[in-house]
């Protein structure tokens, strides 16, 4: 489903236009003048919100309403409110690669010149661009993401490879793991993980999954840039984890969790992920599945490479501050957003749901560096971090991209560059569907 901008109106299937009919009368019983409504993502976002409400002197509250915890889900939420001009929206948590999405169908409020100044100073490169859409700011960045890989110290000598001596490549973490009986976890479900996937591995060889330009032009003149060498790179290593010793039971269905789990057996030896997993440890241990000196055995690197000549393009997330723009509240909204996504606001929310910040001041904090060591190659990472595609067609992106590339190891570097270029063209151009 392609979202593409009218002169007056946005444009949409039968589909939409029942949600518009079905939520046209949304918007009462918001809470009054004072009252922001803010969907959240992450229920340390409401702990950051009751303070910021309280620090304003009564100028603002908030009505919080939670987004669903898939990326998929919280899209699906949005769209479905926008879309209808829900007036009584405000604020809203908005996954960056759908943000040009909304952008482009004029869901979103555009920060000012000045606002985008204010939000962009000392903000990391990664979570800026994927925030940029046209040379617009859409989302003030709350927080970043970015994956490094993670390794059991216990398996180097015997994998004969060692991350903490030098960049590795796929290849090399492959046939280590396969020779010391260990495995390389990584998401190989069908959603949005798989996605992120795909295009780290592409970057990082060289290439694109949509050419240059494509944000600019029609949906149906948008080119795919997957049958390349890079999308043959990316389709042969998918493989051949897949279908390798060293792929977790159940690979073609594990998503981050299933991946730390995979970590954290006995056969762990590797795994692609975001930082949340350091937390996530310690609660392990807490409840008492994990040993107490677990973490004392685990390390970290950068982003595998593909090419062992050539620096490895991490995967971006995070999180962005959107405002709707159906708000009757909109200079407000800012006003709030300046205290939500504030270098404070991001500290504790680092310590607490354990996902980077967005600005690299935050990582110099004290507080942060003793909880997360790795801090340094956290920033890094965010910094030359690669963002998913900024397109407004990004929901039919991923869903080619996630149907093209699984189950992995169904794919053939042989086929699989042409055979998933030609779907995502098809179904930008309506020719298919996903």
């Amino acid at each position: 489903m392609v979202l593409e901008r009218k002169p007056r109106r946005w444009a949409y299937g039968s589909a939409l236009a029942l949600f518009a009919s079905v939520l046209s009368g949304c918007g009462s019983g918001d809470g009054g003048p004072n009252t922001l409504t803010y969907y959240i993502a992450d229920a340390a976002q409401e702990d950051v919100a009751t303070r910021c409400s309280a620090e304003s002197g009564g100028a603002y509250t908030f009505n919080i309403q939670r987004l669903p915890n898939t990326a998929a889900g919280g899209r699906e939420q949005l769209l479905r409110r926008l879309a209808a001009e829900d007036r009584s929206m405000d604020i809203v948590s908005v996954d960056p690669p759908f943000m040009a999405e909304f952008a482009n169908a004029g869901f979103l409020r555009p920060f000012t010149a000045q606002e985008r100044q204010e939000f962009s100073t000392g903000v990391l490169e990664g979570p800026l661009v994927q925030s940029t859409f046209r040379d617009t700011l859409w989302s003030a960045p709350l927080y970043g993401n970015t994956q490094l890989l993670w390794y059991r110290k216990s398996v180097l000598q015997k994998a004969g490879v060692d991350p903490s001596a030098g960049p590795v490549t796929w290849d090399q973490l492959i046939q280590g793991a396969t020779q010391a009986g260990v495995t390389v976890a990584a998401q190989g479900r069908r959603n949005e993980s798989l996605m992120v996937w795909v295009n780290a591995l592409v970057s990082s060889a060289g290439g694109s999954i949509l050419q240059p330009g494509s944000e600019n032009v029609p949906a149906n003149q948008v080119k795919g840039g997957l049958n390349t060498e890079a999308g043959a790179a990316a389709s042969r290593i998918m493989h051949d984890l897949a279908v390798s010793p060293a792929a977790p039971a159940g690979f073609s269905t594990a998503g981050e969790e299933d991946s730390r789990a995979a970590f954290q057996a006995a056969d762990g030896g590797f795994m692609v992920n975001w930082p949340y997993v350091w937390a996530a440890f310690d609660a392990a241990i807490e409840e008492g599945s994990l040993p107490a000196n677990f973490k004392d055995d685990v390390g970290w690197a950068a982003y595998p490479r593909v090419d062992a000549g050539t620096e490895s393009a991490a995967p971006s997330g995070g999180l962005g501050l959107s405002i709707s723009a159906f708000s009757g509240r909109q200079d407000l909204a800012v006003e709030a957003i300046r205290c939500l996504a504030s270098a404070q606001s991001q500290i504790e929310f680092m310590k607490t749901a354990g996902n980077p910040a967005a600005l690299a001041s935050v990582f110099d904090d004290p507080g942060i560096r003793e909880m997360f060591p790795m801090a340094d190659q956290i920033r890094e990472g965010l910094d030359a971090a690669t963002p998913r595609p900024v397109s407004p067609y990004y929901g039919d992106v991923t869903g080619s991209i996630q149907t093209a590339f699984h189950p992995p190891d169904s794919l053939s570097p042989q086929t699989t560059p042409k055979d998933s270029n030609d779907l995502l063209e098809d179904v930008l151009s309506n020719k298919r569907l996903i």
